[in-house]
């Protein structure tokens, strides 16, 4: 299906469009294919392979819901054009990314080079594909020059960034919003291209390292208590269905006849009640798993600067969008740890999954 052929309404046009997502084996791209290929969408996936072991990816069986699984580098150019070609998308959903404020740490050049570098080959490998019609580049709640203030961040806040990952993802912003004004609209490609800064996502399938559900879960697990390194930060928490609607949301209006008046930025976070700090969801957490399930604070110190406070203003994507979150947060806690009680009964988590897709779906999400 070409650019011209797009339905040029709203309603769900995904049945049998082509769809590619970058970061297609990470937590939140797998969470994403599902629910594109439960609307019926052909999901082409470009990345890496799983981050983790055990991964989403693996676990809920994502590669059999996918018309094409192409693994490499978004650092790669070439792969990048070559992956766009053979997909033919109408949609592009970039998610490929260095994800870890710590690893960025560990690694500033390299989550330079994948988060900006990488989403530039992308757009560039876009800009020379007639299939596409739009282009929804996932960024992060922590683009925002964070001056600690008590009132959640608004699209047309400074961007910034303390740490490499925040700043990469801030210059991904930059990024994107040069070339579409370069290159896009206006007689040009006529890919509409937008971002997408959503908050902290939790939910099944999140095995990553350095990230407080998961860390939680696996120390449940072992009967050891979780140590919190920064236990009074304040986060806009969700579960990662609510910003998968948000994406598929905006890519619908970037697909309307009007599509181009939504090409720019929309933050996608929680009610006020999600704002909640560090400390306050791991002992929901605990509670929630029960026996053996304790929390305590990590005296070691010498951990690397993380922001006190962030929450996120969505009323732009309220209003022009008709989003708005549906679980709140003791919802989105109580499904991410029956996924991974599910998972560590040896259940069928792959069927599970796709229940609470299915469910999210059917109220609207």
């Amino acid at each position: 299906m070409s650019a011209q052929d797009l339905p040029s309404g709203l309603g769900r046009p995904w049945r049998g469009l082509d769809v590619l997502v970058t970061g297609h084996t990470g937590f939140k791209g797998g969470w994403l294919c599902l629910a594109l290929d439960a609307l019926g969408a052909r999901v082409h996936g470009l990345a890496l392979d799983p981050p983790t072991t055990p991964s989403l990816f693996e676990t809920a069986d994502v590669a059999s819901r996918l018309a094409r699984d192409t693994r490499g580098d978004i650092r790669d150019a070439a792969l990048v054009a070559d992956a766009v070609r053979a997909a033919r998308p109408s949609v592009v959903f970039h998610l490929a990314a260095q994800p870890l404020v710590r690893e960025s740490y560990r690694d500033p050049i390299g989550t330079f080079a994948s988060n900006v570098m990488g989403t530039a080959h992308v757009l560039d490998a876009v800009r020379q594909a007639e299939s596409v019609a739009a282009v929804v580049v996932v960024t992060t709640d922590k683009v925002y020059e964070n001056e600690e203030w008590p009132h959640p961040y608004r699209e047309r806040d400074r961007l910034g960034g303390h740490d490499p990952y925040s700043a990469s993802k801030a210059a991904c912003e930059i990024a994107t919003a040069s070339l579409r004004a370069s290159f896009f609209g206006a007689g040009r490609h006529p890919a509409r291209i937008a971002t997408a800064r959503a908050g902290n996502v939790i939910g099944g399938g999140d095995f990553a390292p350095d990230r407080l559900v998961p860390d939680c879960l696996r120390a449940f697990a072992r009967g050891e208590p979780v140590r919190l390194r920064y236990p009074s930060a304040v986060r806009p928490w969700q579960h990662v269905l609510e910003p998968i609607a948000g994406y598929l949301a905006l890519a619908e209006h970037l697909l309307g006849a009007d599509g181009e008046a939504f090409a720019s930025a929309f933050n996608f976070g929680p009610d006020p009640a999600g704002d909640a700090a560090v400390g306050h969801v791991a002992e929901r957490l605990a509670a929630l798993w029960g026996e053996g399930a304790s929390v305590a604070r990590d005296t070691d110190g010498g951990h690397p600067h993380e922001a006190g406070t962030l929450r996120l203003d969505s009323t732009l994507a309220r209003l022009r969008l008709g989003w708005r979150p549906r679980l709140d947060l003791d919802a989105a806690l109580a499904l991410t740890v029956d996924w991974h009680r599910a998972h560590a009964r040896g259940e069928d988590v792959a069927a599970l999954t796709r229940t609470q897709i299915a469910r999210f779906l059917e109220c609207g999400g």
